[in-house]
């Protein structure tokens, strides 16, 4: 099964007095997992909302197993959970540099007409890129 990662070192704007990682934060460590993702499959975010494709985040679920800090170097990894309908579902796993689990997280993002606001099928060209890489 295919999955992503990407890493990158926490901001001091990103933390509290402590230097303890703010948790409204992780949705956009988790954000970055999904760009990540999309472009590991050579499928462009910005050319599918070009296109009249949104995916706004529907469902979010985070669990929060230790404290992300200050200064760590962080590895969110990304995998897609099911093929995408109307709605693409991924799980998430972000460790520290010691590979110690911080956060176990789960999202569930609609494929929306960008006019409409109305629920539309995964494009094919994404399933097309899909099936390289899963056997689902």
């Amino acid at each position: 099964m295919h999955k992503n990662e990407i890493s990158f070192t926490v901001r001091y704007s990103e933390t509290d007095q402590m230097g303890v990682v703010y948790h409204g934060n992780y949705a956009q460590y988790l954000e970055l997992g999904r760009l990540s993702w999309l472009r590991d499959l050579d499928v462009s975010y910005k050319k599918m909302e070009e296109s009249g494709i949104i995916l706004p985040v529907i469902s979010l679920q985070i669990n929060f197993k230790k404290s992300a800090l200050y200064d760590d170097l962080l590895t969110v990894v990304t995998k897609l959970k099911k093929t995408p309908s109307v709605k693409i579902e991924f799980d998430y796993e972000i460790y520290n540099e010691k590979k110690e689990l911080l956060v176990t997280a789960n999202t569930v993002l609609a494929f929306l007409n960008k006019e409409t606001k109305r629920p539309i099928k995964c494009p094919d060209y994404v399933l097309e890129k899909i099936k390289d890489y899963y056997d689902f």
